[in-house]
């Protein structure tokens, strides 16, 4: 990418009102115009129109950012949001697969497991969304005076996540 082309984007993110996000996406529109393929225009454009509610325009963006190269911590971003928006429109069983491929290849990434939490709970799969949070706690715990603790919190995260699958009678 050149080095303008990240300032660009950069200055339009920067300069962004999320309670007025036209000014946004008219900027990202005019980009997205000369670089109709380029990965992290595309992915500038569907958070542009996520946090303006345009769940539905994110939802198409987002795969084709993917497909167009994101690597790194953009990657990791782009997946959390799409699988985020994918669950605010109630696609939940594709909101689950983009989290659970997101942390095949970002398993040390926190920010996917507390916001998979969130398309379990919405998934109602609430024991396994609670076991989730615990685990997230517990592989953190060492940081905090639950460090006592985790053994513990790894087998009640354990125990909730066998009573979502015995719900589900044993799938």
């Amino acid at each position: 990418m050149s080095e303008s082309l990240d300032a660009e984007l950069d200055r339009i993110f920067a300069a962004r009102d999320r309670d007025a996000m036209a000014p946004t996406i008219a900027a990202l529109e005019e980009i997205h115009a000369r670089h109709p393929d380029h990965a992290r225009v595309l992915y500038e454009l569907a958070g542009a129109h996520d946090t303006a509610g345009d769940e539905s325009a994110a939802s198409a963006l987002y795969p084709r950012a993917l497909d167009a190269g994101l690597t790194g911590d953009i990657r990791r971003r782009c997946l959390l949001q799409y699988a985020s928006t994918l669950r605010n429109l109630d696609r939940f069983d594709e909101s689950l697969r983009v989290f659970a491929d997101a942390r095949d290849e970002f398993p040390e990434a926190v920010s996917l497991a507390v916001f998979e939490a969130l398309s379990l709970h919405a998934a109602g799969q609430v024991h396994a969304a609670f076991a989730e949070l615990l685990d997230v706690v517990a592989a953190h715990a060492s940081e905090t005076e639950l460090d006592r603790y985790r053994a513990s919190l790894r087998a009640n995260a354990d125990y909730l996540r066998d009573l979502d699958v015995a719900a589900d009678g044993g799938a």
